[in-house]
């Protein structure tokens, strides 16, 4: 058995993992890391785990989980993981990190966007940006995974193989999307509260969302330019769920066909990647509690332009489920243990 910890356990991407590691046949969570609620029983946080975690939250000392565990997934704020690792930790244990702090290259974007400095960046170069469809072979020999963000596995998965193939103009790629509360975290803030968020829906972070960078450094490597996008996140009320719209101009004329066979040429063997096909627009019902990504698109001649469409459950697919994908694929297992998750509903 893989043994796992957990530090950051009782955020809804912590909690998301418990959930689905509790259904994974080769792992076994010995290490429910809280600042927050140490030494109160994790059941007793998350009501939804009662009789199914008999275990007591812990706090978040990396040092002394390394010595226990195969593999940490921490799933905190910005800057937690970078101010505490170092050599001696990755010498005894494989990292998950559901923070951004290792997955932009440059250390100078990274700080610019975040606003912190960043305490380790002698590992950015070393850590594998755990886009599993993407860089699956870099993934399994690595010792520190830089899990992508919720908002970026659904952009940069909807425009990838059209930039891959030069078929779009990088120049014009516009990225729209909404987001259910959930991904904001667990936090009390005041702009999530119920009567702020109900029968309401708004645009954040207009041209300075933290995200923005990640979806252009990993699309620059994918069309093999200098990408710049204009990327517009929304909050919408309900728990989950990311659908990301995308316009870009096309660079040369293709048909519905030719583009739906571009997409299977990149995800026709992935599991986790459905093709939906021309004017067939994703819902975020139909990936909730899943770790499926679904895509469609609309060829658009009147403007010479394509629309593209990605849904995916922002907590699954966008935190814990792709990170478990990673586990899997670090240890060589079944990329889809613990992961077959069939979408809720209603």
């Amino acid at each position: 058995m893989i043994k796992v910890g957990i530090i950051g356990a009782t955020g809804y991407a912590g909690g998301e993992l418990v959930r689905i590691l509790m259904g994974h046949k080769e792992a076994e969570i010995v290490w429910y890391g809280s600042r927050s609620y140490i030494d109160q029983k994790y059941a007793d946080v998350y009501r939804n785990m009662f009789q199914i975690v008999d275990a007591k939250c812990m706090d978040d000392n990396i040092e002394a989980l390394a010595d226990q565990v195969d593999v940490i997934f921490t799933a905190t704020p910005q800057g937690f993981l970078a101010s505490v690792i170092n050599e001696n930790i990755l010498g005894k244990t494989k990292i998950v990190d559901l923070s951004a702090d290792f997955r932009i290259k440059d250390v100078k974007v990274y700080e610019k966007w975040y606003g912190i400095e960043h305490k380790s960046p002698q590992f950015i170069e070393e850590a594998v940006y755990g886009l599993c469809e993407v860089n699956r072979d870099k993934v399994k020999g690595a010792r520190l995974i830089a899990n992508p963000g919720c908002y970026t596995t659904c952009s940069i998965l909807t425009a990838y193989p059209l930039a891959k193939e030069g078929i779009i103009d990088m120049r014009t790629l516009i990225v729209d999307a909404k987001s259910g509360t959930s991904g904001a975290g667990r936090g009390a803030k005041v702009p999530n509260l119920f009567c702020e968020v109900n029968e309401n829906m708004k645009a954040y972070g207009v041209a300075s969302h933290r995200h923005t960078p990640e979806i252009e450094e990993q699309l620059g490597y994918a069309s093999g330019e200098n990408v710049t996008i204009s990327f517009t996140p929304h909050l919408v009320p309900m728990n989950r769920g990311i659908l990301a719209t995308e316009y870009a101009t096309l660079k040369k004329d293709v048909t519905g066909e030719e583009v739906k066979a571009i997409y299977d040429k990149y995800y026709a063997d992935e599991k986790f990647v459905r093709v939906l096909g021309e004017g067939v627009c994703p819902e975020t019902k139909w990936v909730e509690g899943s770790n499926y990504v679904d895509i469609g698109f609309k060829l658009d001649p009147r403007t010479n332009r394509i629309v593209m469409m990605g849904a995916i459950d922002n907590l699954v697919k966008g935190a814990a489920g792709q990170a478990v994908q990673n586990m899997n694929l670090l240890f060589g297992l079944p990329e889809s243990e613990g992961l077959e998750l069939v979408p809720m509903f209603p």
